[in-house]
C-alpha cells in the first residue's frame, strides 16, 4: 500500500498507540478524583497538556483539549460572536475554509451577521491587499485557515494579524491550523493569533482529539457547562487515552526535519506530475505536504479507483466533503474540467521517493485505462 492521503489522516505512530494503551490499561483513573489513581491521572493530564503546548509554542495553561478540529473551530467562532456581538456584526473569513469554519459562518450570515467571504487568487492564496481592504472598525471576528487542506496554499497569517490589529483592534483573530501544525513553523505566543485550532490525527496521533489555543487575556464564554474541567471552558471528563496519544505524537515531532523531508517529496512529485501528458498542477502548493493536480477530461473518482486498484491511495480533495465539487477549486476560478479531474496527494514523514515513482506509474496506467 502506497498511502498518499495524509491530509485526511495519518497513521498513528507507535508512541501514540503505546501511550493510549497505557492510559486504557494502567492509568485509567478520573483526573478529577482525589485518590491516588485520580491524582496520577491528573498529573498525567498536566504532562500531556505541557507536551502539546510545547509543540505549539504556547503556554501550558492556554491549551484546551477538544474532540477535534471541528469542535475547536465551532467553539472559536460561536463563542467569539457571543462575546463581541454588541460591538459589531461584521465577520471576515475566506471562501476556501474547511467546512468546520464555512458552515458556522453560513449559519451566522443567515442570522443577520455581515460575513465577508474573501476569494483567493489562482494560486489559492487570499491577497493581503484584499484582506486589508475588507477590515472595518465594526469587524469582531476574523477566521482564516493557515494552510488550505485541498490546494496546499499557505495564507499570510502573520501579516493578516498585523493588519487586523491596525484596522480592527476590537476583533479577535482565529486561524484553523489543523493542516499547518507540524508542517509550517510557527510559535503560538509569537504569531499573535487570539485563537488557534489544531488536531491530533494530522500529526500521527489518534482521531477524536484536538485543542484550541486561547491567547492569554482572551476570555470566551464556556463551550460546555458542567463539572468545570478544562479551566471551566469545556466541562466533561477528559478523554485521557486520546489526549495521551495526542501528547505522545507531539513528542515525536521534529518539525525542521519533517518540513525538509516533506518539501523534497513535494518538489519531486510536482516535477514528476508536470512531465505527464494530460496532467496539470492546480495551485502554487506552498505547503510542504500537499500537491493538487488534475487530469482534465477524466473524473476524480475514476482516477482514485484506478489508483486504489494499484495500491496507491490519494483523495479528490477534502475527506470531509464527500460527493461535492470542491468549493476550494471553484473559488479559485478553475475550469470545471480541471475541478472534476482533481486529485490531492499528501505526504507524511513515512513517505519515500519510491512512493512518488509508484504514483506516477499508477497514474499513467489509470489514464490509459480510463481513456
Amino acid at each position: 500500500m502506497i498511502y498518499l492521503d495524509n491530509s485526511a489522516t495519518t497513521r498513528p505512530c507507535e508512541a501514540a498507540v503505546a501511550a493510549m494503551t497505557e492510559a486504557l490499561t494502567e492509568g485509567w483513573g478520573n483526573p478529577s478524583s482525589l485518590h491516588d489513581l485520580g491524582l496520577r491521572a491528573d498529573a498525567a493530564l498536566r504532562s500531556h497538556r505541557r507536551a502539546v503546548a510545547d509543540a505549539l509554542g504556547a503556554e501550558e495553561e492556554r491549551v484546551f483539549f477538544t474532540s477535534g478540529g471541528t469542535e475547536a473551530d465551532n467553539w472559536a467562532i460561536f463563542s467569539t460572536v457571543e462575546r463581541l456581538k454588541k460591538r459589531g456584526k461584521h465577520i471576515i473569513t475566506t471562501a476556501v475554509e474547511h467546512h468546520a469554519v464555512l458552515h458556522p459562518m453560513e449559519k451566522l450570515a443567515a442570522q443577520g451577521y455581515d460575513v465577508t467571504f474573501l476569494k483567493p487568487d489562482r494560486s489559492g492564496v487570499v491577497p493581503l491587499a484584499d484582506f486589508t481592504a475588507a477590515l472595518r472598525p465594526d469587524t469582531i471576528l476574523v477566521s482564516v485557515m493557515m494552510v488550505n487542506n485541498e490546494s496546499g496554499a499557505v495564507m499570510p497569517i502573520a501579516d493578516m494579524i498585523r493588519a487586523t490589529r491596525r484596522k480592527s483592534p476590537l476583533a479577535l483573530f482565529h486561524t484553523d491550523a489543523v493542516q499547518g501544525f507540524g508542517k509550517i513553523p510557527f510559535q503560538a505566543k509569537r504569531l499573535g493569533a487570539d485563537l488557534i485550532t489544531v488536531s491530533a490525527h494530522k500529526i500521527h496521533g489518534p482521531k477524536g482529539v484536538g485543542a484550541l489555543y486561547i491567547r492569554k487575556g482572551v476570555n470566551l464564554p464556556p463551550l460546555l457547562l458542567g463539572g468545570g474541567q478544562e479551566g471551566g471552558y469545556r466541562s466533561g471528563t477528559e478523554a485521557m487515552p486520546a489526549i495521551a496519544g495526542f501528547a505522545a505524537a507531539c513528542t515525536q515531532l521534529d518539525i525542521p526535519a519533517e518540513i525538509a523531508h516533506l518539501t523534497a517529496l513535494r518538489d519531486a512529485c510536482r516535477e514528476a506530475l508536470s512531465a505527464i501528458d494530460g496532467v496539470e498542477l492546480l495551485a502554487a502548493g506552498d505547503a510542504p505536504h500537499i500537491v493538487a493536480a488534475s487530469a482534465p477530461g477524466l473524473r476524480s473518482q475514476g482516477l482514485i479507483n484506478c489508483l486504489k486498484d494499484r495500491g496507491v491511495y490519494v483523495s479528490a480533495g477534502s475527506a470531509c466533503a464527500k460527493g461535492h465539487r470542491s468549493h476550494v477549486f471553484s473559488a479559485m476560478g478553475l475550469p470545471p474540467a480541471a475541478i472534476d479531474g482533481a486529485i490531492r496527494i499528501s505526504f507524511s514523514r513515512e513517505n519515500t521517493f519510491a512512493d512518488i515513482d509508484a504514483l506516477v506509474e499508477a497514474l499513467r496506467a489509470a489514464q490509459g485505462q480510463l481513456r
